[in-house]
C-alpha cells in the first residue's frame, strides 16, 4: 500500500507488477515480446526508452503509457 498522492515511476510500478504476477524478469520479457536487457533498462529506470516496446510490457499488465501532469517539488 502506498501513502496517498504517491506517484510510482515506470520502473517501480514494472517491477512490482511483474513480482505481483511471479514473473522472472525472463519471463515477462518473452510474454511481452522484448528482449531481456530491455526489462532490466526498464526496472533500473533508463531514461531513454523506446515507447512501443513499454506499451508492449504494459499491456501484460492491462496499462499503457499516458501524460500526466507534472508536479514541481518545493526545494526545502
Amino acid at each position: 500500500m502506498h501513502p496517498k498522492g504517491y506517484k510510482m515511476n515506470l520502473a517501480n510500478f514494472v517491477k512490482e507488477k511483474r513480482k505481483a504476477v511471479k514473473l522472472t524478469q525472463s519471463e515477462l520479457a518473452e510474454k511481452a515480446g522484448v528482449g531481456l536487457r530491455f526489462i532490466r533498462e526498464m526496472e533500473q529506470g533508463k531514461e531513454t526508452l523506446r515507447l512501443d516496446k513499454v506499451n508492449q510490457v504494459l499491456q501484460l499488465f492491462g496499462y499503457e503509457v499516458g501524460a500526466v501532469p507534472k508536479t514541481f517539488e518545493q526545494d526545502s
